[in-house]
C-alpha cells in the first residue's frame, strides 16, 4: 500500500490558502516563479514514486516563504531510494517542478524516477548508461527525473524550458524529462 506524505495546515497556512485568490506570487527566481502568478501565494508539488510506493501532495511555500517542515518531507520523499540517503534538496527545483506542472494544466501527479542520488548510486548508474553525468546535479540535490502518463516528453520539456530556470533533458527512449535548477541549458531535444 502506498504511503502518503502530507503536511498539516497551520492557521497561517490556512489564511494563506484563503488569501491565495487575491494575492499574486512575486517572481524571485527567473521565470519559474513568474509562471505561478495565477496560483496565488502558494506553491504545491504532487508526485509519487513507483520505486517506494510513496506519494506526496503538499503545499510547500506560502506567503513568500518555504515551509521548513514540509521541505524536509519533500527531501525525504526525493531521497536516494537505493540506500535511503537524504540530502537537503535545493527548493528552487521544487519551484521549477511546480511551475512546469501548472503550465501543463494537469491534475495527475508526476512520477518521480530519480531525485537525489548518492555518489555511489550515480557511479553505479553511470557504469550502466552513458546518459548519466559524472558530476550529475542529482548528487547535489538539484535535479529530478519526472514522467507523466498524460503528457509526452516533448510537452513536459517545452513547459520546463518555458521556465528558463535551469537544465532540461529530453529522454525520449526512457520517457522522462530531467529538470534541474543549475545553469539554463537543454539537451536531447
Amino acid at each position: 500500500m502506498a504511503k502518503t506524505v502530507s503536511n498539516g495546515i497551520t492557521r497561517r497556512g490556512l489564511l494563506g490558502v484563503f488569501a491565495a485568490t487575491a494575492v499574486i506570487a512575486a517572481p524571485t527566481y527567473s521565470n519559474a516563479f513568474g509562471l505561478l502568478k495565477g496560483a496565488g501565494d502558494i506553491r504545491r508539488v504532487r508526485m509519487y514514486s513507483g520505486r517506494t510506493g510513496e506519494s506526496i501532495d503538499t503545499i510547500y511555500w506560502i506567503e513568500g516563504e518555504y515551509i521548513p517542515e514540509v521541505v524536509k518531507e519533500i527531501n525525504h520523499f526525493m531521497r536516494d531510494w537505493r540506500n535511503d540517503q537524504i540530502v537537503k534538496m535545493d527548493p528552487r527545483n521544487f519551484d521549477i517542478i511546480a511551475a512546469t506542472h501548472r503550465l501543463l494544466d494537469v491534475k495527475e501527479p508526476y512520477m518521480l524516477l530519480s531525485g537525489y542520488r548518492s555518489p555511489a548510486t550515480n557511479a553505479m548508474l553511470r557504469s550502466h548508461s552513458k546518459g548519466v553525468a559524472k558530476n550529475s546535479l542529482h548528487m547535489k540535490g538539484m535535479a529530478a527525473d519526472l514522467r507523466l502518463k498524460s503528457r509526452s516528453v516533448s510537452q513536459m520539456a517545452k513547459a520546463a524550458e518555458a521556465c528558463s530556470a535551469g537544465g532540461v533533458g529530453h529522454y525520449y527512449g526512457s520517457n522522462f524529462v530531467h529538470m534541474d535548477c543549475g545553469p539554463v541549458r537543454t539537451w536531447g531535444g
